[in-house]
């Protein structure tokens, strides 16, 4: 890459989520700092306030894993995409706008049951109570709630299937938790099965 440096030797970095297309923060990088993120895969910044080299996450652990990274048409401003690893902002917010990074509402569907799961009490929340009954009675709601489906599937009542459908769905989503996986996981198993 045929970069072009500011005066004071450093290029912008604009970091991107590479699957929701967020973009998470701005950082600033001189020559080692990029060189450093090559090698490790872990964006590395020039912090202008401590005058030194850091790898985002090396005390917190919210590493942004390196995807892809592209100069812009002036060669004067880096795109970088990642996968983050847990919150970007310093103030533990998922971008430093103070923003949610999300691709969809399943993931953010996704994020209130394990808050609720983690925190919420079993007498105040339905997902802490049923996650309390432990994983044979959640993958015996997934059961009863796909028998119910197929029944809705049988009838002229659309409005009934819907709303078996999305009681599957959020069922299916406390179990693959219990199991210690996300939507995402099965997304990626699909994905895999169309490229064959």
């Amino acid at each position: 890459m045929e970069i072009t440096y500011n005066s004071d030797n450093l290029i912008p970095a604009i970091i991107q989520d590479a699957k929701t297309k967020t973009v998470l923060m701005l950082g600033y990088m001189n020559e080692a700092a990029l060189k450093k993120t090559q090698e490790i895969k872990k964006v590395t910044f020039y912090s202008r306030s401590k005058q030194r080299l850091w790898t985002k996450g090396e005390e917190s652990g919210n590493f942004l894993n390196l995807v892809d990274m592209q100069l812009d048409c002036d060669q004067d401003t880096l795109l970088i995409q990642v996968n983050p690893q847990g919150p970007t902002c310093h103030k533990g917010s998922d971008t430093c706008w103070n923003q949610t990074n999300s691709s969809s509402f399943l993931s953010e569907l996704e994020k209130t049951i394990e808050v609720r799961r983690m925190s919420a009490s079993p007498e105040n929340s339905y997902v802490a109570s049923l996650f309390s009954k432990g994983i044979n009675k959640l993958a015996q709601k997934v059961g009863e709630e796909a028998v119910e489906l197929v029944i809705e599937a049988n009838d002229d009542n659309d409005d009934l299937f819907l709303n078996e459908s999305a009681d599957l769905l959020f069922h299916y989503l406390m179990l693959l938790q219990a199991k210690g996986f996300r939507l995402s996981d099965v997304e990626q198993i699909l994905k895999s099965r169309v490229q064959k």
